[in-house]
């Protein structure tokens, strides 16, 4: 009985074995080709006057806003799943920043990005001025709105 229960062990590690060797490896990307692939989404997606277009879900309004940078870390959330965060401003008044959140995929080979999230709108403080006030926060990389 045991020596039947320990070929069963090992037939199925065998098994196992042989069905991951059949997958190809999934090609891991690292900080400066998560960079790139923002910087050329938001090259693709900016009009002749550095302006990029997006939807708030909230308010239904069109934005337009300036790309300033690409926020420290940058990070894989999952064999297939990168992200990023940005700092946007406001076009028409440079203090009010937004912050971009970025997910994307390798599905096609490269990095793709499939969903983009306003994390932050601007909001002002009569003590502070202008700040980024979050829409949501992160549980176990999910995204749980604040309200």
């Amino acid at each position: 009985m045991m020596l039947l229960h320990m070929l069963l062990v090992v037939m199925s590690i065998t098994a196992s074995t042989l069905v991951i060797a059949d997958e190809p490896p999934v090609k891991k990307y690292y900080v400066e080709d998560i960079k790139a692939a923002m910087f050329k989404h938001i090259e693709r997606n900016i009009d002749e006057d550095g302006i990029f277009r997006i939807r708030d879900e909230k308010t239904n309004e069109i934005l337009e806003l300036e790309f300033v940078k690409i926020h420290n870390p940058v990070r894989q959330i999952s064999d297939r799943i990168y992200f990023a965060c940005t700092d946007f401003r406001v076009h028409a008044d440079p203090k009010k920043l937004y912050d971009l959140d970025f997910w994307m995929d390798i599905e096609t080979g490269e990095l793709r990005i499939y969903q983009t999230k306003i994390h932050k709108e601007p909001r002002k403080s009569l003590i502070y001025g202008w700040y980024k006030q979050p829409r949501y926060t992160f549980v176990n990389d999910k995204v749980v709105p604040l309200y």
